[in-house]
């Protein structure tokens, strides 16, 4: 009786790279098309201290859309604006004050300016100074408050003054809020806690901060200037 011998399939012989080693075998990912072992692209997302600010500032337009409405809802549905015997609003020291707060925004611009320069320490005197026009500007709203109520323009004296401060101290309460962001953000800054490469706190009061001065005109135009 014969016997069948089997032969063993051929070897499958790997290029060699030129000096005489084979090159390392790829991994398998278990696909049948495409190269296996290919790198895909990373993808940057955003931060997340930078994406709650986001949502935060979407919540906060909201919010304000709804107050301005409401105010041009009274406004266009009384007869006379503002009512007879109520004072006028200071319109030329708070076009002024307009400037500084939007002052402080151009020095937040060139802080994140400077921090990407690595100028670390003329980033935080920007910063200083954004904060204290910021100051500057509650210090003077304050102060004309104070004479309004003086002048009889209170909550409760008149529909005009209920919608003048409820849209006018609700944003003087946001500035105050981000002015206290940014007073715990130059705290840290001056002990270190942001590295160069971990700047995302920091470009996140920076955010809020540019949505509450953007906002300052929309209202200065509506309350002051309509």
């Amino acid at each position: 009786m014969s016997t069948v011998l089997e032969t063993p399939p051929p070897r499958r012989i790997r290029p060699s790279r030129g000096d005489g080693r084979l090159p390392p075998t790829l991994p398998s990912t278990g696909g049948d098309d495409g190269r296996d072992g290919d790198p895909s692209p990373r993808r940057i997302g955003l931060d997340n201290a930078i994406l709650a600010t986001v949502f935060l500032i979407a919540a906060e337009v909201m919010f304000f859309a709804g107050l301005v409405s409401a105010f041009w809802v009274l406004r266009l549905g009384a007869p006379v604006w503002p009512p007879p015997l109520q004072p006028r609003l200071p319109v030329g020291i708070t076009g002024v004050n307009t400037l500084v707060l939007l002052g402080s925004s151009v020095a937040v611009v060139a802080a994140m300016r400077m921090f990407r320069d690595s100028r670390r320490r003329a980033a935080v005197r920007r910063l200083q100074l954004a904060g204290t026009l910021g100051g500057l500007f509650l210090v003077v709203q304050g102060y004309e408050w104070l004479r309004l109520i003086g002048f009889g323009l209170t909550m409760s004296s008149s529909t005009y003054g209920a919608a003048f401060y409820t849209l006018i101290g609700a944003h003087g309460v946001h500035v105050l809020a981000a002015l206290s962001w940014l007073s715990v953000t130059l705290l840290l800054l001056a002990r270190g806690r942001f590295a160069d490469e971990h700047m995302a706190g920091v470009r996140a009061c920076a955010l809020y901060w540019h949505f509450v001065v953007a906002l300052w005109p929309i209202l200065y135009v509506s309350v002051y200037l309509s």
